[in-house]
């Protein structure tokens, strides 16, 4: 936002964010002045601002911040309204119909990095699979902070690969590659069957009768992202575990964030296999059950009977 200035005696910056504060707190947005810093920061063109010493309201500047106060108090996700988020080290692009990822994503992207930086210290040039990528946020991540890397990022919906390939345009390198896909299709990425040192993935995994409380999830995150399918939530990411089953290199390893009522049926998923060893949850920060972490057995083949 450009132009003069407002005159002297006219409301400060301090003033608008505490009223916009006030407004997002009665709404029951959980963290209100944040998202009222964030918001004037946006109205303003600058990347934050700082309310030690405020930077000058420009005309106009009142009327389109109420403008964008109104759409947070509805309970428009922040990340939609500035069209951008951080996770991790990047800021990514966000758009309406596809899933905004999440601070407790990030634990899961960690296990991923470790393990490629890990394979990249041998002398090896790790090969990632990030399933139901969403807005590329672990494939990124991973490319940005290993960059020995090559990672190739899946999604079925057009505006999760098209955002997907944005995100990895702008912020990655070249070895990133985004396609379309179905991780229930048992043909997908079959080119790389026992070839992938780390498959990582935050799948849908709600259940039908667990809609989201939060209006930000159940109003604008897509359905595609959210319901995993199945009476338990679990279709898609028992698919993601036997798609890993075939795509890792013997030793390699599978990440896979799920709900934290769903750890031991995770595990169970990777047991049936037949192939994965080691198989743990991790926690996330908060120290909730929320990763499942399973090695494929060293010395097996693709193809391989389970035991």
């Amino acid at each position: 936002m450009s132009g003069p200035v407002t005159a002297p005696g006219a409301p400060g910056l301090r003033a608008y964010v505490d009223g916009a504060t006030a407004v997002l707190a009665d709404a029951g947005v959980p963290s209100p002045r944040h998202d009222a810093l964030a918001l004037a920061a946006h109205a303003l063109g600058l990347p934050h601002v700082e309310l030690v010493l405020p930077p000058p309201v420009p005309q106009g500047f009142a009327a389109e911040y109420a403008e964008l106060v109104e759409r947070r108090r509805a309970r428009e996700p922040l990340q939609h309204i500035v069209e951008h988020t951080v996770f991790r080290y990047v800021t990514l692009r966000v758009a309406p119909g596809v899933f905004v990822p999440r601070p407790e994503t990030e634990t899961v992207a960690q296990l991923a990095i470790d393990e490629a930086a890990a394979v990249a210290a041998r002398g090896g040039r790790p090969l990632v699979v990030d399933l139901c990528t969403g807005t590329g946020a672990i494939a990124v991540s991973v490319d940005t902070e290993v960059p020995a890397s090559r990672v190739v990022a899946v999604d079925l919906s057009d505006a999760a690969v098209g955002l997907a390939r944005a995100n990895a345009g702008a912020v990655a390198g070249p070895d990133v590659r985004v396609v379309q896909g179905d991780v229930r299709d048992p043909a997908l990425l079959a080119e790389l069957d026992g070839t992938v040192d780390v498959v990582v993935s935050n799948p849908p995994y709600i259940p039908p009768d667990a809609v989201p409380l939060d209006p930000e999830v159940r109003d604008h995150d897509p359905d595609l992202a959210l319901y995993g399918g199945g009476a338990d939530g679990l279709d898609v990411p028992r698919a993601v575990v036997a798609a890993a089953a075939r795509l890792l290199v013997p030793g390699g390893l599978l990440v896979m964030e799920h709900a934290e009522v769903q750890d031991a049926q995770a595990r169970a998923a990777a047991h049936a296999t037949g192939v994965f060893e080691d198989v743990r949850t991790a926690p996330d920060l908060t120290g909730r059950p929320r990763t499942l972490v399973a090695r494929r057995v060293a010395g097996t083949a693709v193809g391989d009977s389970p035991a």
